[in-house]
């Protein structure tokens, strides 16, 4: 799948890298990432700021890993690589001047002298688009970032910043990462109209709800099960318990998980390139990986979009 007018063609499952240097040291990164690659995926995302939230951690972290698995297994022809700017503590914002060293020490980082796909992290209000713009358009042109992209953008923000660049001649957002799964559809409203009318490609993250989408939390008995249940049983109402019912249904149908068949889902809606999962160990990647593959028919995607509606 290509993004959007982009010469990047990528795997249909965007490996996350927010659990590198988080919930997986270096050596479970580098075996999550081998079995990714083995199995035919070339998509990593990650963020100056991952995993900056982790106490004893600066950020970061991530993209160190990353890189140096980059070096280890030769494969950075090979491997899009996407990370964003804007978020980190000590590099916040989307200044120029701030775009500028922030690029750099990513580069730095993943060991390499450019980035596939430089998201701004989220927007930043405080500085006009036209610096912000300008700047990614400076690191485009030297070379440094294939493409740019938006993550955490409101559709009039997204629409004017795609017209800054078209008015100045400045490298312009090919893609747009949102908050997007089955039991979080805002992105549908006003978003998702405007990636089509602009040609842009989406790569939703928390595509699975915080686990929630994976089947793994449907009683408010399963709050120990792990650190993110309470986010994950957050949804577990009656609309929550439509969903799961028809997931189960569909993924009997097809002798899959729950979690494949949710972010098969995701994967066919309009404009999706790639969702964004993550995978903390090898064992956890096989329904990731078979999502890209899982072909749900139409009346299957129906019911689960009316579902969760």
């Amino acid at each position: 799948m290509k993004i959007g007018s982009t010469d990047l063609d990528v795997f249909g499952l965007n490996l996350g890298g927010n659990v590198f240097g988080f919930t997986a040291d270096e050596q479970q990164s580098f075996t999550v990432l081998d079995a990714y690659t083995a199995a035919g995926g070339n998509f990593v995302d990650t963020a100056d700021a991952y995993s900056a939230f982790v106490p004893g951690n600066v950020g970061g972290e991530s993209e160190t890993i990353i890189g140096s698995w980059l070096r280890k297994r030769g494969r950075r022809d090979d491997v899009v690589i996407a990370t964003k700017v804007g978020s980190l503590g000590t590099r916040p914002g989307l200044s120029a001047k701030n775009i500028a060293a922030a690029a750099e020490d990513s580069l730095h980082r993943l060991q390499t002298d450019y980035i596939d796909l430089y998201y701004a992290h989220g927007d930043d209000a405080e500085t006009p688009l036209e610096e912000t713009l300008q700047a990614f358009d400076a690191l485009v042109r030297a070379g440094k970032v294939r493409y740019i992209a938006a993550s955490n953008y409101t559709a009039p923000r997204l629409a004017e910043a795609l017209a800054v660049s078209d008015r100045e001649g400045f490298a312009r957002y090919v893609a747009l990462q949102p908050h997007y799964n089955l039991v979080e559809r805002g992105y549908e409203e006003e978003l998702a109209p405007l990636v089509a009318r602009e040609g842009l490609s989406t790569l939703p993250y928390f595509g699975l709800a915080g686990g929630f989408l994976t089947g793994k939390y449907r009683s408010k008995d399963d709050s120990a099960k792990s650190p993110r249940a309470a986010g994950a049983l957050a949804y577990l109402d009656a609309r929550g318990e439509r969903v799961l019912a028809a997931l189960d249904e569909v993924a009997a149908a097809h002798g899959a998980s729950v979690t494949s068949v949710a972010l098969a889902w995701l994967g066919a809606q309009p404009h999706i390139a790639a969702p964004i999962a993550s995978a903390r160990t090898v064992e956890q990647l096989p329904d990731l990986l078979a999502a890209v593959s899982l072909e749900l028919t139409p009346a299957e995607l129906a019911a689960l979009s009316a579902a969760s509606a």
